[in-house]
């Protein structure tokens, strides 16, 4: 097998694993392609090129986390991942490990750890690697590795309990709450969110965004009621798409280009958070952008008429 088949073997195990590191589709690309071009220069062939390579795209995606974390921390209101639609690594035995991985919720939570404990974490809790691998990879002694896999294995079980959601409730509930914002149902909204529920919004500065959180089932069916319906007037349609493999929802304008997409964070039957991303940046993978501005100025024409 040549050097190129070996790597587009396992690309979306290479991608998988950046994009858990980093939150960002496009960072963990780039680190792909560093990999490829690390691995085409090299000039002998490793023993096993999956170690090869996985070492490669871990320790590319470590610099790029520890440089990114300044910038996310200056960064202008909430901020989220950037949207996976499709995890390219598919395994069987390790699906729901897999789905949950890539939640917005626990790429969240990811975010929490330091580069060496998320590393750890991802390699091990998610793809199952050997301890002996990931020592090599991340250049600590085994014990070591032990160590920050216990602490971030902590701090995600502090941060979110974990629930065997049943998938076909989840997509039915998910159902149910975008045909009630599309009616503007107040009442049918609120018994589909928990009491708590948040909806964060990440506009980046660079699109309309909430100014801050909205929490309360009251407070947040009301907003969707009301902006929804005027959305769906001026031509966005709302399209039901597994979102970080969790149920969401991809909304487009009325020339099918990509406005915002909301993931539904589903824990006990009820809605618990909606993250909602709305930064251009971080929806141009997903295909055409839609000016988010000029949407917002119809709906708000929208709703003077109507008031």
């Amino acid at each position: 097998m040549s050097k190129v088949e070996e790597f587009q073997e396992l690309r979306p195990l290479l991608f998988s694993i950046a994009y858990r590191i980093l939150g960002s589709v496009g960072e963990a690309e780039d680190a792909v392609q560093e990999t490829w071009l690390r691995y085409d220069a090299s000039t002998t062939r490793p023993v096993s090129a999956k170690a090869f390579l996985s070492t490669a795209v871990t320790r590319i995606a470590i610099d790029v986390l520890r440089s990114a974390r300044v910038r996310r921390e200056e960064y202008p209101g909430p901020w989220l991942p950037e949207p996976l639609l499709e995890d390219p690594y598919q395994d069987p035995a390790r699906a729901t490990e897999l789905a949950d991985s890539v939640s917005m919720a626990a790429l969240l939570l990811l975010e929490r750890l330091s580069p060496l404990e998320r590393s750890v974490f991802v390699l091990r809790e998610v793809f199952a690697f050997g301890f002996d691998e990931i020592a090599e990879t991340v250049g600590r002694a085994e014990p070591a590795c032990r160590q920050l896999l216990a602490r971030a294995r902590r701090h995600m079980r502090e941060g979110r309990p974990r629930f065997e959601a049943d998938r076909h409730e989840q997509r039915e509930l998910a159902k149910r709450f975008f045909e009630a914002m599309a009616l503007g149902e107040v009442d049918a909204l609120q018994n589909l969110l928990a009491a708590d529920v948040q909806l964060v919004g990440d506009g980046g500065g660079k699109a309309p965004q909430l100014a801050r959180a909205v929490a309360g089932a009251e407070n947040v069916a009301r907003l969707l009621a009301t902006v929804h319906p005027l959305m769906t007037r001026t031509g966005i349609t709302c399209e039901p798409r597994d979102i970080n493999g969790q149920p969401g929802a991809l909304f487009r304008d009325r020339d099918g280009d990509v406005l915002h997409i909301f993931a539904l964070d589903v824990l006990g039957g009820r809605i618990q958070t909606i993250h909602s991303v709305i930064n251009p940046d971080k929806l141009a993978h997903l295909g055409p952008v839609a000016d988010a501005w000029a949407v917002d100025r119809e709906v708000r024409q929208q709703r003077r008429q109507t008031h």
